[in-house]
């Protein structure tokens, strides 16, 4: 997601299991959840199409299983759903110079790819203005889709994830058309349909340098027969209005991202719109997002503001709210590690060490979310399990 470029950088400890909380079982249980009658209708889906056949909470594997693997490659995909993920986040979505679609966190891939490596491509670094942010790297829309294929995926925030750095330079960047493919094999192997939930990456930015994201998602969808309400691909943007123009050309489920309150999305700042997220989660807002959106994908603070001391406050009325007009909620970001989670869960200072994400999880739960993202699937569909009392 958009917010969560802060690293958190300082020094590793000792050794983790690489399947983290998988291992934890039954021992990762927590007390006082709420019992199956308390969480209403929040059960599996039950043979409903579409949005409707998922289960609830629905566990999305935030970049694949991105905890455990470096983001965006197919390793990370693959474990997603070998970890019980309902959906996979495949993947961020920009364009390369001649025009393909390739799955990375953002358009700056000296974070997440060898390419600092290569002397041949030493001359293409450079300062771009990224959505008012000046930033210093190489980006996609100047390397051609052969010469990234050249590249090799890393660890992000190797502070964090130091095991993950083990994987680095194993996996090539996937293609969109390439998950597209995956998709299908992956959901012809498992006997059940698997699901995916790209995002679009600073459309304004791409469509000014003439590589319209939202014209070459909808060509592919339709390419693949993956562009109608029940399709198994749900679309999301941190632009609303990228949102909707993906309402006038495909019928996919649709998700409106949001970051923090006091934000405003880029395409508002583009267009003189003077609204900022804040105004998007009122009631008035949340009826107009539901006019072309099935959801939002809002940052768990604003489900549950965090008060001065890092510890939780008290929910707001943002699941209400949204879903009296009809919306889904699927907030942004569970991690296991404890530089991610609310001050109160928490084990000890280490940036590579677990807290207690079981109770963090229980916690948001409780507000009536439809669904997580997080980088640590078997995490979640644990504490799912806890929740419904399974």
């Amino acid at each position: 997601m958009e917010s969560d470029r802060t690293n958190q950088p300082s020094r590793a400890t000792g050794r983790r299991a690489v399947l983290g909380a998988a291992m934890l079982g039954a021992g990762g249980a927590v007390l006082g959840l709420p019992s199956a009658a308390q969480a209403g209708t929040r059960t599996a889906g039950s043979g409903g199409r579409g949005l409707k056949s998922l289960p609830v909470p629905t566990i999305i594997g935030h970049r694949g299983a991105s905890g455990y693997r470096p983001e965006h490659t197919f390793g990370s995909y693959d474990l997603a759903l070998e970890l019980g993920a309902d959906i996979v986040e495949a993947g961020d979505l920009v364009p390369t110079k001649d025009g393909h679609l390739v799955c990375r966190h953002e358009p700056e891939i000296g974070g997440t790819t060898d390419v600092a490596s290569h002397p041949e491509f030493a001359g293409r670094k450079t300062t771009k203005v990224l959505d008012g942010v000046s930033v210093t790297g190489w980006f996609t829309e100047d390397f051609t889709l052969a010469e990234l294929k050249t590249l090799r995926a890393v660890e992000r925030i190797p502070a964090n994830r130091p095991h993950n750095t083990l994987y680095n330079g194993r996996w090539e960047i996937p293609t969109f058309e390439e998950v597209l493919k995956w998709q299908d094999a992956r959901t012809r192997e498992r006997g059940r349909q698997v699901w995916i939930y790209p995002e679009l990456k600073h459309p304004t930015y791409f469509r000014r340098l003439g590589l319209d994201p939202e014209q070459r998602v909808a060509k592919l969808l339709r390419k693949y027969g993956k562009d109608t309400r029940n399709s198994p691909v749900v679309l999301q943007s941190f632009e609303p209005t990228s949102i909707q123009r993906l309402n006038r050309i495909v019928d996919n489920p649709l998700v409106v991202l949001l970051d923090a309150a006091g934000t405003r999305p880029y395409d508002f700042v583009a267009t003189g719109d003077p609204r900022t997220v804040a105004d998007l989660v009122t009631p008035k807002g949340l009826r107009e997002i539901a006019g072309y959106a099935q959801g939002i994908g809002p940052t768990l603070d604003l489900v549950i503001p965090k008060k001065s001391d890092g510890t939780l406050g008290e929910p707001t009325r943002l699941v209400a709210d949204a879903h009296k007009v009809g919306l889904i909620l699927h907030p942004y970001t569970m991690r296991n590690e404890n530089p991610f989670l609310p001050a109160e869960f928490r084990k000890g200072s280490d940036p590579d060490g677990y807290g207690d994400v079981f109770g963090a999880y229980r916690t948001y739960f409780a507000t009536g979310i439809d669904g997580v993202f997080t980088d640590n699937a078997d995490t979640g569909v644990l504490a799912r399990a806890d929740f419904l009392g399974h």
